[in-house]
């Protein structure tokens, strides 16, 4: 890439935009406290949960079951068979189904949703996955989804921790995969929450492609995905007239190893291109290499993202050359995304990286502690919308995304 041209284009377009691209703007909806069970403590983490890795509390929505340390009604460690979680589950619609036109309660095969969260602000979230958490029978989460969005779940959802993390599945995904038919075959809504989009890295193609062959109606809902929710929190146009026409996604978690494919590789390093690496961080290093080697400069403008959009976000800038060690020296963890482009000099932080070698949530006006989302106002306006001429019906069951 024609690195000095571009970014002095990316310059020319920063001035621009003025002092007043500083200002972050404000969320839709009110934003409560960041960041997953488990968090950061000490003085960074402001108060929050324990340190990362510690006893995860049961989601404030529901009851949970198999989450990695025992929930108040949770089983432990390694969680409820799947035996106990259908067993659970019926007795929860027997209490309190009614008798339906079609016959007894649970007659139907239920459906199941794959919801996008985002990249973890619940003030993100779309009113259609609001509706769904609030309407579940059962929610199956990962262990991306924040305590805030959690705690958002109906209060009679049965809910079944599900998580990965490297090295450490919680459940396989086969069985995961074998949960969601199970439960759909005994009726209600199965909601499966996703952190960021379920089908951008979330494995949602896959549940997708299984449940449909075992007969399952499944939809999905999307949600923002972290490239673009982070995008905006930093001020990143993706794309920019003149800097940047196109965007590649890639994941660090790839199948033959660490190693970046070279067709990936030279792609990315093309000019005017951005690069967006999700779960980057393990693969920085040959990232890094791979980029260079394909003649991407080692002054291109970077970023890597720790827990984006959350009070628990930490951000550090970087030229690419430099990128590895600032990053090691922050001690970022997973989740991390990076993102290589000029595009990241359009930052109203990127002047600032020199003074601030790890952004925090308070330096880019995270720190602003606001209400936590309230579900029932927002739904009642929303769902009274059925009211007003012409109107969709929202009340009741679940409209449908489309046509069968």
């Amino acid at each position: 890439m024609a690195g000095g041209a571009a970014r002095g284009g990316a310059a020319g377009a920063r001035g621009a935009r003025g002092g007043g691209a500083a200002a972050a703007a404000a969320a839709a909806l009110p934003r409560g406290r960041g960041g997953p069970a488990g968090g950061r403590g000490g003085a960074r983490g402001g108060g929050r949960p324990g340190p990362r890795g510690g006893a995860a509390r049961a989601p404030a929505g529901g009851v949970g079951h198999g989450a990695p340390s025992p929930p108040p009604g949770g089983a432990g460690r390694r969680g409820w068979s799947r035996e106990a979680l259908l067993g659970e589950l019926r007795a929860r619609r027997a209490a309190r189904a009614a008798p339906s036109p079609g016959g007894g309660a649970g007659a139907a095969p239920g459906e199941v949703f794959l919801v996008g969260t985002g990249p973890g602000d619940p003030g993100l979230l779309t009113v259609r996955a609001l509706q769904l958490m609030q309407r579940a029978d059962v929610v199956l989460y990962d262990r991306l989804i924040s305590d805030d969005i959690l705690r958002l779940v109906g209060a009679d959802a049965l809910m079944v921790y599900v998580g990965k993390e490297k090295g450490l599945h919680t459940r396989p995904q086969e069985e995961i995969e074998a949960l969601l038919a199970e439960f759909a075959a005994e009726g209600g809504t199965v909601v499966r929450l996703k952190g960021g989009d379920p089908f951008i890295y979330g494995r949602g193609g896959e549940e997708a492609e299984h449940l449909e062959a075992q007969g399952v109606r499944v939809r999905c809902v999307p949600g923002i995905t972290a490239a673009s929710g982070i995008a905006a929190e930093l001020g990143i146009p993706l794309t920019h007239r003149g800097v940047a026409d196109s965007v590649r996604f890639t994941t660090g978690h790839l199948r033959d190893g660490l190693v970046l494919p070279e067709d990936v590789a030279a792609r990315a390093a093309a000019e005017k291109t951005t690069l967006v690496v999700y779960m980057g961080l393990s693969a920085l290093p040959t990232l890094v290499e791979g980029l260079e080697a394909h003649g991407l400069g080692a002054g291109t403008p970077a970023a890597a993202v720790e827990r984006g959009t959350t009070l628990e976000q930490r951000v550090v800038l970087g030229e690419l050359g430099e990128l590895q060690a600032r990053v090691g020296a922050a001690g970022l963890e997973s989740p991390t995304l990076i993102m290589v482009g000029d595009v990241v000099a359009l930052s109203p932080h990127w002047e600032r990286r020199g003074e601030c070698p790890v952004f925090q949530a308070g330096d880019l006006e995270r720190g602003r502690l606001q209400a936590p989302v309230d579900p029932a106002p927002l739904l009642a306006a929303f769902e009274g919308l059925e009211a007003a001429p012409g109107g969709a019906a929202l009340g009741g069951e679940a409209p449908p995304l489309a046509a069968p």
